[in-house]
């Protein structure tokens, strides 16, 4: 197995099982024992601005689109067409957790007061979004198109080749 494909195995893992997670919380508030100290401790708000269960699904949706897109383009799952997305959203998928551990670092970090949210995410929410950003932004450099021609150079071989001459 390549590098490639264990970065984005596990990339692809981690995000499916948040997504998972996410979907679970659609309906419950597990593993936590009520939506008052779920609220508290996961999403940092008043029990009464919790995200709606839409919203959350949403949220479920968009995690399993990043698991797929990391996987296919760590080539363990085929990819669909056009395969430009594919490339797009995994660059995509590591811009957004990267700035999100990022800004979760220095948001959480830089309060003065710390809350049961501020200390999960300074140890779990951001460095597992820098960890599964870093991952997916290896896939996604590892398996760049090595060299793309220019319009110019691609326009003068079907030139010579229509007139039958070698181009070297």
């Amino acid at each position: 197995m390549t590098l490639t494909k264990l970065a984005g195995g596990t990339a692809a893992a981690g995000l499916a099982a948040i997504g998972a997670l996410h979907g679970v919380w659609t309906f419950s508030p597990w593993p936590l024992p009520n939506r008052a100290e779920f609220a508290r401790t996961v999403v940092g708000v008043a029990e009464a601005d919790l995200p709606t269960p839409e919203l959350t699904a949403l949220v479920a949706a968009a995690l399993g689109a990043a698991s797929y897109v990391t996987a296919a383009r760590a080539d363990l799952v085929p990819q669909l067409r056009p395969r430009r997305l594919v490339r797009q959203g995994a660059w995509g998928v590591a811009g957004v957790l990267i700035l999100r551990g990022a800004a979760g670092l220095v948001s959480s970090g830089l309060t003065s007061r710390p809350t049961d949210f501020t200390r999960w995410d300074l140890a779990l929410y951001s460095p597992l979004c820098l960890t599964l950003g870093g991952l997916t932004a290896y896939v996604a450099v590892a398996t760049r198109p090595l060299h793309r021609e220019g319009r110019r150079h691609v326009k003068r071989r079907l030139q010579y080749r229509k007139s039958g001459e070698n181009l070297q």
